[in-house]
This record gives structure tokens, C-alpha cells and sequence, in this order.
């Protein structure tokens, strides 16, 4: 694959061919698999909420207050929530340029039958699946090219 077709890619355009193989054949992506069950809530507050977890996603909109966060870690005060949920992170810092990352790995869950839940942050992306599709997102993901490496840093095969 050229430096043209990579870069396209990495973008999510493929540089004119199929995302997936143009991930498979010139960009390796790497997913890590966290370690933490997670949740995803609704707060209709911040008065139980402590900042003091080791790793949480906190939003606000004009509508909502929402939380992801390890399951352990609840606030008492969660007006809503979807236990259940375990995550990927796209290792590496991800530039502002690129176009089409989540794009290519939803695509590729949802051939699979798989829903997510993505979060962005500055750095990154992270994809929440289901526990009972962990093993399935993580097979879908290495078919399509990907790598994917536990929380402790071991290839997953």
C-alpha cells in the first residue's frame, strides 16, 4: 500500500479502497483492552461524585448529566444506569486531522451485531461494547486487521 492510500486510511476514506483492508494491509492500529466494568448513568447531580476514581467520563450538556465510570464506583445518586459495559482504547495519540476511526471500527462492530458506546477524549478515542460481545468485538477487530492487546499489554489472540 502507498503512503497515500495509509494516509487515506488513516483518515477513513481508504485513499479510494475499503477502510478495513487499508487498515489490514499499510496501518496497524493497536486497541487496548481495559481492565474495569463500567457504567454508563445518568446524575441528576454532582453531590455524590468524586473525582478521586482512577478513571471516569464525565459530560454535560443542556439536557443531561452523564457518567461512565467503573461499576464499583457508582454514585449513590445515579437517577439512571446501564451496567454491563466493557471498553477499548486506541492507543497512541490521535491526531485532530484524522478522519474516519470510529467510523471504520463501528463499522466493522456493527457487521459483527455489535453496539457501542464511544467516548473521545483530547488524546484518544474509547469504544464501549457489552461484556457478552467482548470476545466477539475482539475477534471482529483482529479479522479486520486491527491489534488488540489486554490491559496488562499481551497480545490478544
Amino acid at each position: 500500500m502507498d503512503d497515500a492510500a495509509c494516509a487515506g486510511a488513516a483518515r477513513g476514506d481508504g485513499g479510494g479502497r475499503d477502510v478495513r483492508s487499508g487498515w489490514k494491509r499499510g496501518l496497524s492500529m493497536t486497541l487496548k483492552i481495559l481492565p474495569h466494568r463500567l457504567t454508563v448513568c445518568k446524575l441528576a447531580d454532582l453531590s455524590a461524585f468524586s473525582a478521586d476514581q482512577a478513571f471516569f467520563f464525565l459530560g454535560k450538556t443542556d439536557e443531561e448529566l452523564s457518567l461512565v465510570c467503573s461499576t464499583e464506583a457508582v454514585p449513590a445518586n445515579a437517577a439512571a444506569r446501564e451496567d454491563g459495559w466493557r471498553g477499548f482504547r486506541i492507543e497512541g495519540v490521535l491526531d485532530f486531522g484524522l478522519i474516519g476511526i470510529l467510523s471504520a471500527v463501528s463499522t466493522i462492530l456493527a457487521d459483527s451485531g455489535i453496539g457501542i458506546f464511544a467516548v473521545s477524549t483530547y488524546n484518544t478515542d474509547y469504544i464501549l461494547v457489552k461484556e457478552e460481545n467482548l470476545d466477539k468485538a475482539a475477534n471482529a477487530l483482529l479479522a479486520a486487521g486491527y491489534e488488540i492487546i489486554t490491559a496488562e499489554g499481551e497480545l490478544h489472540e
